[in-house]
């Protein structure tokens, strides 16, 4: 039954446990000439600490390579812990990555999960104001001892989008993963700024992946049992396990997006992920990384062969889930 494993290709309050002033990632070789780069924007969920798995924790920017070929396209992970969108623009890790962007490349962001910190603290002072509107606070910093304008979530996404375009780069925005919370059976989705994430893209006419759906879902195919190994703690930062089904359900979202515009790029691994909403089974190639992490089984497609039926999202086709 291994091919039933397909429940690991399918995200409330997001504050994230990590340190204030997490250490720097270490330097990025610039992208290499001649080939597009995927540049990866967010913070830990996506690259946790130096991405070397430290205390068992994993983002999951570190196992999504093995789903790219290295000679069509180069993947850069500059995601760092701690950060908001707030804080990623205003701690300068976004101009570093803006100075790199060059036509034809790709920049995938996901935040959420520090925007609902406080704004202004003497340990953090991370929070965004809520919504996707123009409204703004200003703020002498208590952390940065800055005067600081601080805007909506969903201004700072608008600015990395607006930023990538003028570079001729190709933005596309993911919902927040989900935690590790149950509700009377179902994971609790982000209500809040995964709604506000595809607002977001649809004004911007950009593609949207709702990657905190796509890994609920599969979380509750497995059941809490099964979902548990895929944590390193409590409910937020996964085990390698868990990165790795989290970056298959990144490239089955990417697979169920219209025009696909990340599918030249693909690996012979990522031939074997199914787009999101497909209970298509996997190929066994594709799960042998994850199958030596973790035992884990899918319940069985209500309707063997045919698409699990799912609403519409912005930037994806009919029946996708992402």
């Amino acid at each position: 039954m291994v091919a039933a494993l397909l429940a690991l290709l399918s995200a409330g309050a997001y504050r994230q446990d990590v340190p204030a002033h997490p250490a720097p990632a270490p330097p990025t070789p610039s992208p290499a000439a001649g080939r597009p780069t995927l540049f990866l924007i967010g913070d830990s969920t996506v690259r946790n600490g130096r991405g070397d798995g430290a205390n068992g924790q994993w983002g999951w920017g570190e196992p999504l390579a093995a789903f790219f070929d290295p000679a069509r396209i180069e993947l850069v992970n500059r995601a760092l812990g701690g950060r908001s969108s707030r804080t990623y623009l205003t701690g300068g890790q976004w101009d570093a990555v803006k100075a790199l962007l060059k036509p034809g490349d790709f920049v995938l962001m996901q935040f959420g999960h520090n925007d609902g910190g406080a704004i202004n603290d003497a340990s953090r002072a991370r929070g965004s104001l809520r919504g996707t509107g123009d409204e703004t606070e200003e703020i002498d910093n208590l952390l940065t001892r800055r005067h600081e304008t601080v805007h909506t979530y969903g201004w700072y996404l608008r600015r990395f989008i607006a930023d990538a375009k003028a570079a001729r780069a190709r933005p596309i925005v993911l919902s927040p993963v989900p935690r590790k919370i149950w509700r009377e059976g179902r994971v609790v989705r982000s209500e809040d700024y995964g709604r506000w994430a595809a607002e977001v893209a649809a004004a911007e006419q950009v593609p949207f992946v709702d990657l905190n759906d796509i890994i609920a879902r599969r979380y509750e195919e497995l059941g809490p049992d099964k979902v548990e190994p895929l944590f390193a703690d409590e409910h937020t930062h996964t085990s390698r396990a868990g990165a790795e089904l989290a970056a298959a359900c990144v490239v089955a979202g990417m697979k169920a997006l219209e025009g696909a515009p990340l599918a030249p790029y693909f690996s012979t691994r990522a031939r074997g992920v199914p787009p999101a909403g497909s209970c298509t089974r996997m190929r066994r190639a594709s799960l042998r990384p994850i199958l030596r992490h973790a035992s884990l089984r899918r319940a069985p497609c209500p309707r063997r062969g045919r698409p699990r039926a799912a609403r519409a999202r912005p930037g994806c086709r009919r029946g996708s889930t992402a």
